[in-house]
């Protein structure tokens, strides 16, 4: 066999049904749409779940939509792995906000910041932060340094 040789399937290629090119083309003049009506124009069929003058599914729905609630008292917080940590400093070093600031680790320096505990921690490090998780506090206490919790600003 040869790449010539190659032929598809009997039947698994149709040819594209040209509509509207005339009458002895077997689709001309209205082209298999019909006479007249929604159907025969351009455009028709409109959105997904669209119902054509009923009231519209997901608007028959009894929750509300679009509004939502947003909780007001919500807190963002600059988020910080252990392997950042390691990565960015040295041992003995004191892990604050303005050191997380200065090393490049934090998006905003008004957010508070979290100790996550990806990763792992071979230096200890004094750290000062908002919130530590339970898995982080462990891997720093365990390699020697300490964890101090700040109030929330």
């Amino acid at each position: 066999m040869q790449l010539h040789d190659l032929v598809p399937n009997p039947g698994s290629k149709k040819n594209r049904k040209r509509v509207g090119r005339g009458i002895s083309a077997g689709q001309g003049k209205t082209a298999g749409r019909g006479t007249k009506g929604a159907g025969a124009r351009s455009g028709e069929g409109g959105h997904m779940y669209r119902q054509g003058g009923n009231l519209p599914f997901f608007r028959r729905l009894p929750f509300m939509r679009g509004e939502g609630f947003t909780p007001p008292n919500q807190v963002f917080y600059n988020e910080v792995n252990l392997d950042q940590l390691s990565q960015a400093f040295k041992a003995n070093a004191d892990v604050t906000p303005e050191a997380l600031e200065a090393a490049h680790l934090l998006r905003d320096l008004r957010k508070p910041v979290v100790v996550l505990g990806r990763g792992e921690i071979e230096v200890a490090l004094k750290v000062r932060a908002h919130r530590v998780t339970a898995g982080a506090k462990a891997k720093i206490e365990k390699a020697g340094g300490s964890v101090e919790l700040i109030a929330l600003p």
